[in-house]
């Protein structure tokens, strides 16, 4: 069970892997909060805003996989990041009633999604070839990244539930500082997470290369 994390390049990945996994599930949480109290929408709505996510997301892969082919999986999940951050920041300057402006950033954090859905898995799956050749080895490998998968969930609401209540918000408030509250626990905090596995995965780009 301890032999992947007997690989650096293993340790590196997952990293990568968790920081990223948990930005893009920290706003999971409070999305409804943000779509009812932030822009003062109907609950309805969510569905159509989440649609509109995962749509995008399926639709840019046949993108996301020309992209690889011409730059390769580490500077494309590089892009991949850095176009979710310049897009989802934008989240912070919406208000009530801003039905069309955030479902363009669902469209085009989908769009983003579509790196994190294929690159990753890629990654790991060019270690094992470079580093695995038993088979019955590779499935604790999948194993360990699973378990990643999960435990993204877990401290990502664990993140940002605290946050929010320290920053000074409460459900269903709409007061002006209880929204800015919420805000930056919904976009900022991920935000940040992701330029800083932008960096974690830029500093650990020598050691990735012969996976690309």
């Amino acid at each position: 069970m301890a032999q992947p994390w007997g690989y650096a390049g293993f340790q590196r990945l997952i990293l990568v892997f968790m920081l990223n996994g948990i930005a893009s599930a920290i706003p999971a949480t409070p999305m409804l909060f943000f779509v009812e109290n932030r822009l003062q929408l109907p609950q309805s709505l969510q569905s159509r805003f989440l649609g509109a996510y995962f749509l995008a997301a399926a639709v840019s892969m046949p993108l996301w996989l020309q992209c690889i082919s011409h730059y390769g999986l580490r500077r494309s999940w590089l892009a991949g990041m850095l176009l979710a951050v310049s897009v989802f920041i934008w989240t912070l300057g919406l208000g009530a009633g801003d039905e069309l402006a955030y479902t363009v950033v669902c469209l085009l954090s989908g769009l983003a999604l579509g790196a994190d859905l294929i690159v990753p898995s890629a990654l790991l799956n060019g270690l094992l070839q470079e580093k695995v050749t038993d088979t019955a080895r590779s499935g604790v490998f999948f194993g360990w990244w699973q378990a990643a998968t999960k435990l993204n969930l877990a401290l990502a609401a664990g993140l940002s539930l605290p946050l929010r209540q320290w920053l000074g918000y409460a459900a269903g408030a709409r007061d002006a500082p209880a929204l800015l509250a919420l805000s930056w626990a919904y976009a900022l905090l991920p935000c940040i997470l992701k330029l800083m596995v932008d960096w974690a995965l830029f500093r650990s780009a020598a050691h990735m290369q012969p996976m690309e």
